[in-house]
Parts: structure tokens; C-alpha cells; sequence
């Protein structure tokens, strides 16, 4: 008897010992899992609090309606491109004792900021600042670009000049500036458009505005067709300055850059009024030939070859063109001049003497 109850004693220890251990093992399991989703979760809210992006850092400007709540600054901001994470913000906002007090206003924003940088902005208020644009025109040289931002008021010409003549003031904040020769300045890289600026704006903000459009447009797909080509960026852009300077006609864009591109691949001089021009400091309407015979490395009729950098700021059509010659065996153009700005395309110098011929004598 004694025997039979030792031998239920021991059962009943076995079935605790084993349940213990079952339920031992289930809380490990449910802490380890615990632990895996907090970390999970703290990485992920770690993730969220990073800028929206390390490169191509853009600046956007934020307006926050008066009597916008936290819920509706985080969908503003998310919309813009600014925050990884809208409930993120929230909680962040909370955690930092904001919710509640960010400011409604106008705001000049990076896509470079981190969450803590935007809620301390937020917080602070906004930029009540006036506005105003300026447009630059499609072909403008440097110069032509500095005479006009001057003449209305908006930079001192001679930092503007300091600015734009040293690239690497700006080549930790636009990598693409590396591939700019040094001695060269950023003619061809301040992208033609219209732009909205602080009436306080000072030269280094609006060069940074252009240079940050420029980069926005050079994509990946005009750099990938620049190295099927084997160009270089100052080749790309200094070809389509050319380009830009030559055509008006966008359908005649892609024209002309066969022609150049034709004489290149034999080293036939291109032969540009445009880099003459560029080296006379002067747009004369017909060069004279001693004009063509300038000394000069970027003078395109007594030098083969591509001219040093670019001439003008190029628009997107031309930049596009420059990497993206049609198929035809052009060597020559000229002007029709007959009020349209197109231009009969040539295959041989017979056919091109011809063709000036034809539209002399009308």
C-alpha cells in the first residue's frame, strides 16, 4: 500500500515538474517575443524619425492653416514628402509635449530635416515673409543671368559672381558638382525657369535654388544615356548649351545634335556662330570671318572637338537632345531664315552650299 502511494506521489511530481516546465517555456516564449516586437517596433519608430532623404535635398515650402490640429500638420507634411510617418509624428509630437502647440504660418522646409527638426520649426512659427519670382530665359549666358537678377533688385553682382565662379562652395550639397573641371565656374548649371523666392533671399539661396532644379532634371536616364554615349556631365551640358544657343525649333533639337555629334565622331570642327558669340561677348546677327578666326578655345571654327564648358544654361529639350542624337547622317544646317527659326539639314557641303543658296536668292 505504502509502495502504491509512493509510486502516485511520484506520477503527480512528474506531471507538476512537467507543466511547470511547459509554462516556464511559454513565458520565455511570450517575453522573447515581447522583447522581438518592441525592438521591432523601436527600430521601425527609430526608421520614421530619419529625413525623408539623405541626398538630392530639396526645399519645399509648407503653409499651415490656422487652426490646423496635429492630425491634419501630419497629412500636410506627409503629403509634401517631408515626414516617413504620419501617426509617428503624432506620437512624437506627444512625447515631446508639442501636440497642441505648433504654430500655423508659412514654412521654408527641407526634405533633409528629421522629425525633431520639423517640430522644433513647427514650434518656433512660421516665415510670414513676402514672395516674388523671377524668370530666366532658355540660352541666357552667366552674364545676361547676373545683369538681370541685378537690375531688379535681387543679388549684388559681385558676390553673385564670387558664388557662381567657385562650384565648390556647393559640391557637398550637390554631389554633381565633382564632375564640373575646376577651372570652370557654373555657367551652364544655374537651370533656366521661373522661380519663387523670400524677398530677403540672399545670392547663395537663389544659386542653390537653380542648382537644385538643375538637379532635380538631370535624371538617371539622361546620365545613363551619357555614358552609353561616353560624355562626361560638363560634355552633356556644354553640347547642350550649343544646341540651345542654335535651334529654337524643339522638333529640330534632336537634329542638330546628330549633325554635332556626326562631325565629333569624324573631328570635323562644329563650326558654332553660338561659341564665337560666346567668346565676342556679343550676339552678333551675321559673323564676319575674321570674327571665325578669333584665338580662343571655345572659338568651334579653328578648334575640333567640344569648347572647354558650356556657353548658356541649356533648358531640359536641349539637355535631352545633347544625349539623344536622331539617326541620320546630318553634317550641316542653316538657318531658313524666313521668320519660323527652322533650318534646312544637310548631308554633304555641296548639298549645304546648295541649300544657302537657295535661301539667298528668294
Amino acid at each position: 500500500m505504502i509502495k502504491s502511494l509512493n509510486e502516485s506521489d511520484k506520477k503527480m511530481k512528474n506531471k507538476g515538474s512537467k507543466i511547470g516546465k511547459i509554462i516556464l517555456s511559454t513565458f520565455i516564449i511570450i517575453i522573447i517575443l515581447i522583447i522581438g516586437g518592441l525592438l521591432y517596433l523601436k527600430n521601425y519608430y527609430d526608421t520614421q524619425m530619419l529625413p525623408v532623404a539623405k541626398s538630392n535635398i530639396e526645399e519645399i515650402i509648407v503653409e499651415i492653416p490656422q487652426g490646423s490640429s496635429t492630425v491634419k500638420i501630419a497629412q500636410i507634411l506627409y503629403e509634401k514628402g517631408l515626414i516617413r510617418d504620419e501617426f509617428v509624428f503624432r506620437i512624437n509630437a506627444k512625447l515631446l509635449g508639442m501636440d497642441g502647440s505648433l504654430k500655423a504660418g508659412k514654412y521654408k522646409l527641407t526634405n533633409g530635416m528629421s522629425q525633431d527638426e520639423i517640430l522644433n520649426a513647427l514650434k518656433d512659427g512660421g516665415i510670414s515673409k513676402e514672395t516674388r519670382k523671377f524668370t530666366i530665359p532658355e540660352g541666357y549666358e552667366l552674364k545676361e543671368i547676373v545683369e538681370k537678377l541685378s537690375s531688379e533688385g535681387l543679388i549684388d553682382k559681385d558676390k553673385f559672381m564670387e558664388l557662381v565662379s567657385n562650384p565648390s562652395h556647393f559640391v557637398n550639397e550637390f554631389s554633381f558638382l565633382q564632375q564640373v573641371p575646376e577651372n570652370l565656374g557654373l555657367e551652364g548649371y544655374l537651370y533656366p525657369d521661373t522661380y519663387e523666392i523670400f524677398i530677403d533671399a540672399n545670392e547663395e539661396e537663389i544659386i542653390k535654388k537653380m542648382l537644385s532644379r538643375f538637379q532635380q532634371l538631370y535624371t538617371d536616364e539622361i546620365i545613363d544615356k551619357a555614358k552609353e554615349l561616353n560624355m562626361s556631365l560638363n560634355e552633356v551640358i556644354t553640347l547642350a548649351s550649343i544646341i540651345e544657343r542654335e535651334v529654337m525649333l524643339d522638333e529640330e533639337r534632336h537634329l542638330a545634335s546628330a549633325v554635332f555629334h556626326n562631325r565629333l565622331e569624324i573631328g570635323q570642327p562644329l563650326q558654332s556662330c553660338a561659341t564665337v558669340q560666346f567668346v565676342l561677348q556679343e550676339r552678333k546677327p551675321n559673323l564676319l570671318i575674321e570674327d571665325t578666326q578669333i584665338e580662343s578655345e571655345y572659338n568651334t571654327y579653328i578648334n575640333a572637338g567640344l569648347p572647354p564648358g558650356p556657353i548658356a544654361s541649356p533648358g531640359i529639350k536641349s539637355i535631352e537632345a545633347s544625349v539623344n542624337p536622331d539617326d541620320v547622317d546630318y553634317r550641316y544646317f542653316v538657318s531658313n531664315n524666313d521668320g519660323t527659326g527652322s533650318h534646312t539639314f544637310s548631308r554633304t557641303y555641296r548639298e549645304h552650299l546648295n541649300a544657302k543658296n537657295r535661301i539667298n536668292n528668294r
